[in-house]
This record gives structure tokens, sequence and C-alpha cells, in this order.
């Protein structure tokens, strides 16, 4: 039986702060981005490669290209929900997207551009990082899989999770 499922990637639900807004109650631009951060790094957490587990053993995935398309406004302790999904990775670098949603309702479309540094040099994790090569391409493969209108069973990558925006690592 073929079944409907929804789009790939992990969600996160954040509340707009006060100190998020300007004096209208909008939410500030650079707001995104930093929510962006927060998705990005619950969505690797829930899908096996926790920040700072690839810090500590020496990896680091820095930022190294973002776009934001503001689409409609947030305000003020409005509900909102974060999604994030591997758009695209070649074993060299990757590609993070997100949906900023309210009610369903999209506000804001992003993509976030990855390098991977292992000791200060960079390195390909299809060569030198296996463990993360394997979920990344896992992570592509899911979104590739639910990118299709039908699909034949559930995937563990779609799937939502409660969080708070913050500081957080990248």
């Amino acid at each position: 039986m073929l079944t409907r499922l929804p789009r790939a990637g992990h969600s996160v639900s954040v509340r707009v702060r006060y100190y998020e807004t300007d004096a209208m109650g909008v939410v500030h631009h650079s707001n995104y981005i930093r929510w962006f951060e927060v998705a990005r790094t619950d969505y690797l957490r829930a899908a096996g490669l926790p920040y700072r587990d690839l810090e500590e053993s020496g990896t680091i995935s820095p930022v190294i290209g973002v776009r934001c398309n503001y689409l409609q406004s947030a305000r003020y302790d409005d509900a909102l929900d974060i999604r994030a999904w591997v758009s695209a990775y070649n074993g060299v670098r990757l590609t993070i997207s997100y949906e900023v949603t309210r009610d369903g309702v999209v506000l804001c479309t992003g993509e976030s551009d990855h390098a991977f540094l292992h000791g200060g040099r960079p390195v390909a994790p299809k060569r030198s990082l296996p463990h993360v090569h394997q979920v990344l391409s896992a992570c592509l493969s899911r979104a590739s899989a639910l990118a299709s209108p039908e699909i034949n069973s559930a995937s563990p990558d779609t799937q939502s999770a409660p969080t708070q925006a913050g500081s957080g690592r990248n």
C-alpha cells in the first residue's frame, strides 16, 4: 500500500520572544539565521551526528554560505516551526535547507552551505569521516525519497521535537 508522507527533515518549535522583535513587534531578520542553526543542530543530533561529538573528535563544519528568503513577517509570541533537511551533499560539501512556518504558512525559506575541517585542515567526509558520510548520505537519501509524491514506508527522518531557540553550536 502506498502512502503519502510529510516532507523530509526535522522540525523544531520556537515561540518568538520579545527581545527578538523590534519596536513594532516584528522579528528582526537576523533571528531567522539563529533559528536555522537551532533546527540544523537538532536535526543532526536526531540523525545521529551531534555537533558536540564532531567537535570533540577534532572536526568542525563551518558555515561557508547562507541564504534567507523572507516571505512574511513573524511577530512577538508567534509559535513557529522551523524545518531543516539535507538538500545537497556530495561527499565534500553539505547544504541544509530550511523552512519557517506559522500555522502551516511559510514565512521564510533558506539554505546554509557547510565545509568540513579536521585538525584545521579541509577534509572530505566521503574519504576521511566515514560515519559523517554515512549519516549525511542517509539523510539525503531520505529527503530524495520523500521528495517523490508517493513512497512505501514511513521514515524516521520525519519527526518533530519542541526546542527553544537560543545559543547553540554550529
